[in-house]
């Protein structure tokens, strides 16, 4: 069974309430995961479009049926360098016409909350939280668990980053 990532609570009828609970500090172990992957354009791991990235990534993975239950969504993001961000939608089912991707792999998480500036101590922090584990991050993702309007009905941002060890 997947971990559970968001409770019932919806007011914004946008993002549901995201649950912490059972995320920090724990492991991960993935099998052939099913993703559909995107692209931004970042400045500066800024990304300037991703409004329209995210519009297409819901329409293909509606158009699919291919969306997983609410409380088990999952979005990762990476960035590959200051100009680009790749994010990954989990998806229950191959969609087509999109970027189809798996990811497999044991991941170390951590639960952090704060503004997005803060991505890049958490980084840092992700990386330390893992050597002290005797391990090393291959890749680290971060789900970004509400976007910036539901941020200020909650009142809180959390973020959960997955390092690949």
């Amino acid at each position: 069974m997947a971990k559970k990532t968001y409770t019932k609570e919806n007011p914004t009828k946008c993002c549901p309430k995201f649950s912490p609970k059972g995320w920090d500090k724990s492991k991960v172990v993935w099998k052939n995961k099913k993703f559909i992957k995107e692209s931004t354009f970042n400045i500066f791991h800024i990304p300037i479009n991703m409004g329209p990235v995210m519009k297409k990534l819901w329409q293909q993975i509606s158009a699919a049926k291919a969306s997983p239950p609410t409380d088990e969504w999952l979005l990762l993001s990476c960035d590959k360098s200051p100009w680009k961000g790749d994010h990954y939608a989990a998806v229950t089912k191959k969609v087509p016409g999109a970027s189809n991707v798996t990811i497999s792999g044991t991941f170390l998480t951590r639960v952090f909350e704060g503004p997005f500036q803060e991505a890049k101590n958490w980084h840092q922090e992700m990386h330390s939280y893992v050597e002290s584990k005797g391990k090393k991050a291959k890749k680290i993702y971060f789900f970004y668990t509400t976007c910036p309007k539901c941020i200020k009905v909650y009142k809180k941002n959390y973020v959960v980053a997955f390092a690949q060890i």
